[in-house]
């Protein structure tokens, strides 16, 4: 293998297998994904030690994709319903997986996911370095937070979530600019913490060059996190998260100078006249990169529906930009999700990648519409089940409530519209009170 990482392969014009297979999902010619991943609009996490997957594009043009947290904490540290999730995941074909364990020793867990998993896998080092170490985090070392990074890349960890652009000039921001909800990332708080208590800088951020050659070395494409994300729509858009994002935007050009593959993360809370511009003004500053966002979650009144609140700020999102979904759950804000929540979560956040998807024109979007239309027109109920996005729910509703005529749903009944036209257009009898 004569090139690095996917850019480095698309910046030498060399075709890799991973932009065949993403070509043929996308509907595109090899040629347009190789030049929009030589130019950073697209990534491909492909982890070279990730043998299982089979890979997916982020990025331009293609369709919006959707990421699927899981993981153990120390209340909830059952390995195997969080795998029992991973093959929900895949069952429900979302496109990523996110091992967001944070308690223990995680080694095992994510490896086994490595193994099972086609789709891509990211990881948060920093939620594992405590437990790896089994120190206390002001007793970490900046080698050490690096040192993980490189045992995510040995596993086959094809994206991970670094908080670089967190540095010591974005602390000071922070502190002159007061927050309603301060810093709600974890990662991000825990960097935060880790700062002020040794009058340090980021690690991540200083040594940001051996940072890169990790993820050259494995093709670990870099989520740049976004560690000053608003926790609120009160603090969206404020000067902390602007002065975040220009940092990752200047990070994100020294990654692409060593090949590697960068993925920009954004908010967050953010009231809905908000979302446009900044979906715009992140392509902007980030020079086009790929644009993960977790939501944004549009109100913050509705705990235990926060999958709606998400979906409704998604779908914006995708349409003005984002490529990228992380799903949100009912249980969001409440505790850990549970299988039924994960699936709810999966659903909504389906929804809203193939909303944006038509608005931005993303190549077949439509036809999947409109062949549930025609379903529908034909009272095709078998058809329309299997072109349903979530088959199961659609089944066990019609089943639930067993219309008297079989062509109808028992809302209308015999006064179904569908039914009407149909009979009428087609020239048959319409018999409506018998």
């Amino acid at each position: 293998m004569n090139y690095t990482t996917q850019m480095d392969a698309a910046k030498k014009g060399i075709i890799t297998e991973a932009m065949k297979i993403v070509a043929i999902k996308e509907g595109k010619s090899v040629e347009e994904i190789r030049a929009l991943v030589a130019e950073g609009k697209v990534a491909i996490p492909a982890n070279k030690n990730h043998k299982t997957l089979s890979p997916e594009g982020v990025g331009q043009g293609l369709r919006t994709k959707i990421n699927v947290n899981l993981g153990i904490s120390k209340d909830c540290c059952d390995c195997e319903k969080e795998l029992d999730k991973v093959r929900t995941a895949l069952e429900m074909k979302a496109e990523a997986i996110m091992d967001l364990s944070n308690y223990g020793k995680t080694a095992e867990m994510r490896k086994t996911i490595v193994e099972m998993s086609t789709a891509m896998l990211g990881t948060v080092p920093i939620y594992d370095a405590l437990g790896y170490y089994d120190k206390d985090l002001k007793d970490l070392t900046a080698k050490e937070f690096l040192d993980v990074v490189e045992k995510h890349g040995q596993d086959g960890v094809d994206f991970v979530t670094i908080h670089a652009g967190l540095n010591r000039e974005a602390v000071e921001t922070v502190k002159r600019n007061k927050r309603l909800t301060n810093v709600v990332s974890r990662g991000g708080s825990l960097l935060f913490a880790w700062m002020e208590l040794n009058n340090a800088e980021n690690p991540f951020f200083e040594y940001y060059d051996d940072l890169l050659d990790i993820c050259a070395k494995y093709d670990i494409t870099l989520s740049l996190g976004d560690a000053l994300r608003p926790g609120s729509i009160n603090d969206a858009s404020d000067a902390s998260q602007i002065k975040e994002l220009i940092t990752l935007g200047e990070l994100t050009k020294r990654a692409w100078e060593k090949n590697v593959q960068v993925i920009i993360e954004g908010p967050g809370h953010m009231a809905i006249n908000e979302i446009e511009a900044n979906m715009v003004m992140q392509k902007r500053l980030c020079h086009g990169a790929p644009f993960y966002v977790l939501g944004p979650l549009v109100t913050d009144v509705a705990p235990g529906y926060d999958h709606i609140t998400s979906a409704i700020g998604g779908a914006i999102a995708a349409t003005y930009g984002a490529d990228f979904l992380c799903y949100v759950t009912p249980a969001e804000h409440l505790r850990l999700p549970n299988l039924e929540d994960m699936k709810e979560g999966i659903i909504a956040s389906k929804i809203a990648a193939h909303a944006a998807d038509i608005a931005k024109g993303v190549k077949g979007a439509r036809n999947w519409d409109n062949e549930m239309s025609q379903a529908r027109a034909d009272i095709n109920w078998e058809k329309m089940f299997d072109l349903a996005i979530d088959p199961e729910k659609a089944r066990r509703y019609r089943a639930e409530s067993k219309p008297h005529d079989e062509e109808s749903c028992s809302m209308c009944g015999k006064m179904c519209s569908m039914r009407t036209m149909k009979k009428i257009l087609n020239g048959e009898e319409l018999v409506i009170n018998d």
